[in-house]
C-alpha cells in the first residue's frame, strides 16, 4: 500500500497521484501543468501501459488533460469518473487536442523557416478518441467494486458539474485502509450545482489547499450586481462583454441572466440579446442540460420540475461558426457578449475586445481570477492601451469586476470540509496549492486544529499500511527552463540578466509591506505595458 505524490505538489496545477496496492497500479487524476512550473515532477515509477485505473475527480484540464498523452504511450486501463465528468471530458479533451495541434503547427512553421527541427504535439484527436473509449462512469454515492481489493465512491464536492471527492477502499494482506482524495473543493452557495457534500470517515486524506491562505468574504448578490452593470451599459447604448471560461462560469452566468430576464431586473430594454460566442461553451451548455438530477442544487431542480430550463431564456443566442461570431460585432444593437477565454489570452474574446474596448459606452466585466501576464490582468490593472492583433487599442470602456465568484472553497470552506470527518484522519496530505500556501495551511491545521499534516513534494512516498514515510523529498525547484540554461549574449543578455535579478528581488521581498509591494508591482506592469507591443 504505497502512495506516491507526482504532480500538484507545492503547485496548483498538474494534479497526479500514484497508488500501488494488491498488485494494482492506480493514478488519481492525470492533469496538465499550466502556467508557471516552479517544482520539477518526478517520473512515474512504472510505464503507462502498466496502469490499471485512472480515478478522475473532475474534467478540468489540470486534472484530466494528460489522459490522451498517456494513452498515446500505451495506457489501456480504465478511466473511472462520474457520468457528467465523462461527458465534459468528451468535449474538453477534444478542444485540448485541437489546441496542441494548432500550437505545434504554428511552432513548426517558424521552425521550418529557421531551419530547425519540427516538434510533435503532446497528443492528437485520435488519442482523445482512444482514451474516451476507456471511460466507465458511476453516479454520485454509488459504491463500485472495481476489484476484489479495490472499491471507490464519488461524493459531490461542488466545484464543477460532475466534480467529486473520491472515497477509495484498498485491501492488501488482510489489511484494509480508506483514503479520501478531495479533488477541488467547491465554494458554497454557487448557482446551479450543489454545495460540497461532506464525508465522515477516512484513514488518510489527500486534500487540495488552493485558497488555504485567504477568505472570500461575504458573498455579494451577483444577480443584482450584474443587472446593474447591464442596465447602465445598455442605457448608454453600449455592449457588455464578459470574458468567461467555457465550462462552468459561462453556465453560471446564463443561470443569472435567466433570472434577470424572468424577474425583470433590467428595464427599458425588453428582449435584449445575450450571445454565447464559444463552440466549446455551447457544447458544455448542452452537457449541463443533460445532467440534471445528480448534479443540480435543490433550487435548480425545482425549476426543472416546473419545466423551466435553468440556463435558457428568450434572447439567448448561441454562436458556433466563425461567420456567426463576426456577425455579432456587425450588429449595432446593444447586447451582452459572453466569450472565451476567461483571461483574454486566446480565443474569440480578443476579437470582441478589439471591437468594444475603445468605446466609452461599453463595459468589460471580469468574473474570475486573472493571472499575472494575461491581457485580462492588464485591463484590471488599469492599462490605458493594449495590443490586439498587431494594433494598439485605447481602453475607453468601463472595466468592472464581479467579486466572490470563485469555484474554489476558501480557507474556512476547506477547514469545514476537513472537520466533517468524525475522527481525525491518521494523516492529511496537502496538495494543489502554491508553495507558500501549502506551508502556511499545514501549520494552521497542525497548530490550531491538531491534525497530523504534511505537504509532500513530488517524489515523496508514503506506506499506508505501516503509516510511515518511505521517501520524503525536499522538492527540486526549477530555476530556469532547460532551453534557457544557456545565457543569451549582448544587449539582450543584459536584459535577460536584469529579468533574473528582478525575480530574485521579488522572492527576497516575500512578506513585505503590501503598500510597497503594490507600488513595485504597478511599476513593473507599467514597464511591461510599454514594451509588450
Amino acid at each position: 500500500m504505497k502512495l506516491m505524490f507526482i504532480g500538484a505538489a507545492h503547485e496548483v496545477t498538474g494534479s497526479c497521484h500514484y497508488l500501488e496496492t494488491a498488485g494494482l497500479k492506480i493514478l488519481v487524476d492525470c492533469g496538465m501543468e499550466q502556467g508557471i512550473d516552479r517544482f520539477q515532477n518526478v517520473e512515474l515509477p512504472v510505464s503507462y501501459a502498466e496502469i490499471d485505473y485512472v480515478l478522475l475527480t473532475h474534467a478540468h484540464i489540470d486534472h484530466a488533460g494528460m489522459l490522451p498523452f498517456i494513452y498515446a504511450r500505451g495506457f489501456r486501463g480504465r478511466v473511472v469518473s462520474t457520468v457528467a465528468t465523462a461527458d465534459l471530458c468528451s468535449i474538453m479533451l477534444k478542444d485540448s487536442a485541437h489546441i496542441q495541434e494548432a500550437e505545434t503547427d504554428w511552432k513548426n512553421r517558424k521552425a521550418k523557416r529557421a531551419g530547425l527541427p519540427e516538434e510533435e504535439p503532446l497528443y492528437g484527436i485520435n488519442d482523445v478518441a482512444g482514451v474516451l473509449k476507456l471511460f466507465i462512469s458511476y453516479a454520485y454515492d454509488e459504491k463500485a467494486e472495481l476489484e476484489d481489493d479495490l472499491a471507490i465512491r464519488f461524493i459531490d464536492v461542488g466545484h464543477l458539474l460532475g466534480s467529486a471527492s473520491i472515497e477509495v477502499w484498498i485491501k492488501e494482506d488482510g489489511n484494509t485502509k480508506k483514503i479520501v482524495f478531495s479533488g477541488d473543493i467547491g465554494n458554497r452557495n454557487k448557482p446551479l450545482i450543489r454545495d460540497p457534500q461532506y464525508i465522515k470517515e477516512a484513514d488518510y486524506v489527500v486534500m487540495e489547499c488552493t485558497y488555504g491562505d485567504r477568505l472570500h468574504g461575504a458573498i455579494p448578490d451577483h444577480v443584482s450586481v450584474l443587472s446593474d452593470i447591464v442596465q447602465r451599459t445598455l442605457d448608454r447604448g453600449g455592449n457588455v462583454v464578459i470574458p468567461a471560461f467555457a465550462v462552468g462560469r459561462t453556465q453560471e452566468l446564463l443561470y443569472m441572466f435567466r433570472r434577470i430576464k424572468a424577474e425583470k431586473w433590467v428595464t427599458g430594454h425588453d428582449g435584449f440579446e445575450v450571445y454565447v460566442d464559444s463552440p466549446l461553451a455551447v457544447e458544455a451548455t448542452q452537457v449541463f442540460k443533460d445532467n440534471l438530477v445528480d448534479c443540480y442544487d435543490d433550487e435548480t431542480k425545482q425549476l426543472v420540475l416546473k419545466g423551466i430550463n435553468p440556463i435558457s431564456f428568450p434572447g439567448l443566442k448561441l454562436s458556433v461558426t466563425s461567420e456567426e461570431s463576426i456577425n455579432i460585432n456587425s450588429n449595432p444593437k446593444p447586447k451582452v457578449i459572453i466569450s472565451a477565454a476567461g483571461m483574454c489570452d486566446a480565443g474569440r474574446i480578443r476579437h470582441h475586445l478589439k471591437h468594444n474596448l475603445w468605446r466609452p459606452a461599453c463595459t468589460i466585466v471580469f468574473t474570475g481570477y486573472q493571472s499575472v501576464g494575461t491581457l485580462g490582468r492588464s485591463l484590471l490593472d488599469s492599462a490605458g492601451e493594449v495590443r490586439l492583433f498587431g494594433e494598439t487599442i485605447q481602453v475607453e470602456a468601463h472595466i468592472e469586476r464581479m467579486e466572490g465568484m470563485s469555484s474554489h472553497a476558501d480557507m474556512e470552506g476547506l477547514i469545514d470540509w476537513l472537520k466533517a470527518f468524525e475522527n481525525k484522519p491518521q494523516q492529511v496530505f496537502l496538495v494543489h496549492g502554491d508553495d507558500f500556501v501549502c506551508n502556511s495551511f499545514e501549520q494552521l491545521l497542525e497548530k490550531e486544529y491538531g491534525y497530523q499534516v504534511t505537504a509532500p513534494h513530488s517524489g515523496s512516498i508514503y506506506d499506508l499500511s505501516k503509516g510511515v514515510w518511505l521517501v520524503n523529498t525536499e522538492g527540486v525547484e526549477i530555476i530556469r527552463a532547460p532551453e534557457l540554461q544557456k545565457k543569451p549574449a549582448g544587449v539582450y543578455g543584459r536584459l535577460f540578466a536584469a529579468g533574473e535579478r528582478l525575480l530574485q528581488v521579488i522572492r527576497h521581498n516575500e512578506g513585505g509591506a503590501n503598500k510597497d509591494l503594490g507600488k513595485f508591482a504597478d511599476q513593473i506592469n507599467s514597464l511591461c505595458d510599454k514594451w509588450d507591443r
